[in-house]
């Protein structure tokens, strides 16, 4: 038998166990970090002067001081001090509205990027990038009006990555 669980590393409790409060109360501080889990910062070097608890960070490649030895792992302020969380492949964490998501993915920490597919009420209204589609060209009889529409919406279609850039 283990003495933690094999994603979160939680402290698992045994027949006969001493404290079984301690291992218990960790378990719960953890999940309580890792749960619909938001982070103060991400990237972060220096562990904050004042953090409150609750508070959580996406601690950066070449941590200092109590964070020493953590790079890449999820910081939790505690009152009884730090917690640290090695992150799982698929594991997000909430950075704030103007962030969005950080995504642990490959053995990294990606920010501020979406994956899969987007749905509003039910509809699919973003999947993966189709094909491009070739510029209006020639012909015999031009509309200068439609072929400028027509172009508008291509461009708009490739700023917002939904087709390939110049219709290869």
């Amino acid at each position: 038998m283990t003495d933690a669980t094999d994603r979160l590393a939680l402290p698992l409790l045994a027949a006969g166990q001493a404290q079984k409060e301690m291992y218990h109360n960790e378990a719960l501080l953890r999940l309580d970090m890792m749960t619909q889990a938001a982070a103060e910062g991400f990237g972060t070097d220096a562990p904050p002067t004042e953090p409150h608890p609750g508070q959580c960070w996406i601690i950066g490649d070449a941590p200092e001081g109590d964070w020493t030895g953590h790079a890449g792992e999820i910081a939790g302020w505690s009152e009884n001090g730090w917690r640290f969380v090695t992150p799982r492949e698929g594991m997000q964490l909430w950075l704030g509205e103007t962030a969005g998501f950080a995504l642990f993915r490959s053995g990294i920490w990606q920010c501020s990027e979406a994956y899969g597919r987007l749905f509003v009420e039910g509809v699919q209204i973003v999947g993966s990038r189709a094909d491009g589609i070739a510029e209006p060209v020639g012909g015999t009889v031009v509309d200068a009006e439609a072929r400028a529409a027509v172009s508008a919406v291509l461009v708009a279609l490739r700023v917002h990555g939904l087709i390939e850039p110049d219709g290869l």
